[in-house]
C-alpha cells in the first residue's frame, strides 16, 4: 500500500527549449543509445518508466524517436564497447547509469549523455557542480550515500539485536567501493561491526560467506550496482538460508525477497531521465542542466520473507512503511 507519492525538485531546469539541438538529416528521425548496465529483466521497470515518459512527451518509440538498447548484463568491461558502438551509430543521446556513465565519457565527450541514476555523480567526475554540470553529462542524482545512515537506523529497529554487518559490494565498481566505504563510517557511528563481502562476478556468492559469526545478531546491507542487482534473487536465497535480515536501497530487492529497502524509487528517476532527454533533443546542452535529487523516498517491507527468517517487525516501523509485501 502506497502513502506517498515520489517527487523529484525541479528547481533550475528549463521550462522549454528549441526543437533538436543537433542538426538531423531530412526524414531522419532521433536516436537514442540506452545502455543497460543489467538484463532486460532486471531493468523492465526501469526501461519502461523511461519509455514511458518520452512518450507522454511526444516522442513516441519507432516514430518519432528510436531507441537503440544495449545490455552489458552486469559486465563492467561491456561499458566501453557499447559506448564505442553508439559512437559509430551516431546517437544524438546516450541514456544509462552512473557506474556507466564513468565509462561512456571516456568514450564521447560530444554525444550527451544523461544518467538516470547516480550514486555520486560529483566524486565519480561525471560533472563539476552539481547546478552547472558542465561538459556532455547531466542527469538524476540518486543520494545514496546520503541515506546510508538512515537505512542502518531503519535496520537496526527492525532488528534491535543486530550487532554485525555484512556489507556486500561489487570490488568492480569504484562507486560501490566509495559507497561501502561510506557505510562502514556509519556503521561504526552507531557502533555495530562491519564485515566485508566484496565480489567481481556472480560465481563470487557462496553460502560459506552468508554465514559469518554470530549469524543471530548479524545482518546483510547490499550496494547497490548492476552485478549486485542481476545476482538478487541468490543474494536473497543465499540471505534467507543463512537466516540474514538485509537492507536495499532499492525496492527491486525486496520484490525479489529482500527484507527492506529504502530509497528513490528508480522507476520514477528513470522517467525523469526522459525529462532530460526530451530537452537535450529540443535543444538543450547538457552541461547547462541542474543535476536533480530525489526529494521523497520510499520504506518498502517484505513481511513474508521476515517471517521466513523468523523476523517479527514492529507494528510502528509496517506503520511507517510505503509499502508492504505480505
Amino acid at each position: 500500500m502506497k502513502r506517498r507519492e515520489f517527487i523529484l525538485s525541479l528547481g533550475g531546469a528549463a521550462a522549454s527549449v528549441p526543437f533538436v539541438a543537433r542538426a538531423q538529416q531530412p526524414g531522419k528521425i532521433p536516436t537514442i543509445g540506452f545502455l543497460g548496465a543489467a538484463t532486460p529483466a532486471a531493468w523492465s521497470a526501469w526501461s519502461a518508466g523511461f519509455v514511458g515518459r518520452l512518450g507522454e512527451l511526444g516522442w513516441i518509440e519507432g516514430k518519432t524517436v528510436a531507441i537503440e538498447y544495449r545490455w552489458a548484463e552486469g559486465r563492467t568491461k561491456r561499458y566501453g564497447e557499447i559506448a564505442s558502438e553508439f559512437v559509430r551509430l551516431k546517437v544524438d543521446v546516450i541514456v544509462t547509469v552512473g557506474s556507466a556513465a564513468v565509462a561512456v565519457k571516456q568514450v564521447t565527450s560530444v554525444i550527451p549523455i544523461v544518467f538516470a541514476v547516480a550514486i555520486d555523480p560529483l566524486g565519480a567526475g561525471l560533472v563539476t557542480s552539481l547546478s552547472r554540470p558542465g561538459g556532455n553529462v547531466t542527469g538524476v542524482s540518486s543520494q545514496s550515500a546520503d541515506l546510508d545512515g538512515k537505512r542502518l537506523e531503519i535496520l537496526r529497529e527492525a532488528f534491535p539485536g543486530l550487532r554485525r554487518l555484512l556489507i556486500l559490494a561489487n570490488a568492480g565498481n569504484p562507486a560501490s567501493m566509495r559507497e561501502l566505504h561510506e557505510i562502514e563510517t556509519a556503521a561504526r557511528k552507531l557502533g555495530l561491526e562491519a564485515a566485508t563481502l566484496e565480489i567481481r562476478r556472480a560465481d563470487d556468492l557462496e553460502p560459506a560467506a552468508f554465514g559469518p559469526g554470530a549469524a543471530a545478531t548479524s545482518a546483510l546491507f547490499a550496494v547497490s550496482d548492476p552485478l549486485v542487482i542481476v545476482s538478487r534473487a541468490r543474494i536473497n536465497t543465499l540471505a534467507q538460508a543463512a537466516r540474514l535480515p538485509t537492507m536495499y536501497a532499492v525496492r527491486d530487492y525486496v520484490e525479489a525477497g529482500g527484507l527492506m529497502s529504502y530509497g528513490p524509487n528508480y522507476a520514477n528517476l528513470f522517467s525523469h531521465a526522459g525529462d532530460f532527454v526530451d530537452k537535450i533533443l529540443r535543444g538543450a546542452k547538457p552541461g547547462d542542466l541542474p543535476v536533480e535529487q530525489p526529494t521523497k523516498f520510499e520504506l518498502v517491507i517484505n513481511l513474508k520473507t521476515a517471517k521466513a527468517i523468523g523476523l517479527e517487525i514492529s507494528p510502528s516501523l509496517i506503520a511507517r512503511a510505503d509499502e508492504v509485501i505480505e
